[in-house]
């Protein structure tokens, strides 16, 4: 087996007690391995929002195991899980959460400041990863002057920036047209062919066709989890 990036045992969520307990979560067991593409489907209610709050290190579980990148997040105080959310995961949000008024390299260096990274190595990584999202001649442009499908790049870029262990995308394609949407996900292919290790919840299955592996929740469990053969080779 190669490096899990993502291993969770037995994971139950747990809301309420007795006969009014809600499961979000009902002993889900996943590993996702260094370099895979996953995408993780599900109606609403299905769990897949409470597993990528898990699996982001933004929620703790009610019983159950979680390591991330091989550490134990179980036990963390939210000192010590910020550091990790900072240093081992790019997030990308469905609505994109840039800063306004502030221009796209200034947001993709943000993270890196929260770091402690010193200024120089912070713009040198912040420019490299516009260029690799192919944004590097709209890096002094703040969101405004974007295009939706842009500044989801910009929100790309600051994923990567911090070098993470996992690219977690939550409904990354929600607020794009269907362009935007087609050039994001090939920038996930590329991401991906790099080495990065790329985990999508989505509903759509168009998205979810993307992707490598695809994980189908239901009622607070994973009901299928099947490579996709259209892209597994």
């Amino acid at each position: 087996m190669n490096q899990l990036v993502i291993d969770v045992r037995s994971a139950v969520k747990q809301y309420g007690a007795g006969d009014s307990a809600i499961f979000a979560l009902n002993d889900v067991s996943l590993k996702i391995e260094l370099g895979e593409y996953v995408a993780i489907m599900g109606p609403s209610g299905s769990g897949k929002s409470t597993l990528m709050n898990i699996m982001g290190a933004l929620d703790n579980l009610t019983s159950g195991e979680y390591f991330l990148d091989g550490i134990e997040i179980n036990s963390m105080d939210e000192n010590a899980l910020s550091v990790v959310r900072g240093r081992k995961i790019g997030f990308i949000f469905q609505s994109f959460n840039l800063i306004p008024r502030t221009t796209a390299i200034a947001n993709v260096e943000l993270p890196l400041a929260y770091q402690g990274i010193k200024a120089a190595e912070r713009r040198m990584r912040a420019t490299k990863a516009l260029e690799v999202v192919g944004l590097a001649d709209r890096m002094d442009h703040e969101p405004t002057q974007l295009s939706g499908g842009q500044q989801q790049r910009v929100a790309v870029a600051r994923a990567l920036a911090t070098r993470p262990a996992l690219l977690l995308a939550d409904e990354p394609t929600g607020a794009l047209d269907s362009k935007s949407t087609s050039d994001l996900l090939d920038l996930f292919d590329q991401i991906n062919a790099a080495g990065r290790t790329v985990v999508v919840i989505t509903h759509e299955n168009d998205v979810a066709e993307r992707a490598k592996r695809i994980i189908r929740m239901r009622d607070g469990k994973i009901v299928s989890d099947e490579l996709n053969k259209a892209r597994a080779s």
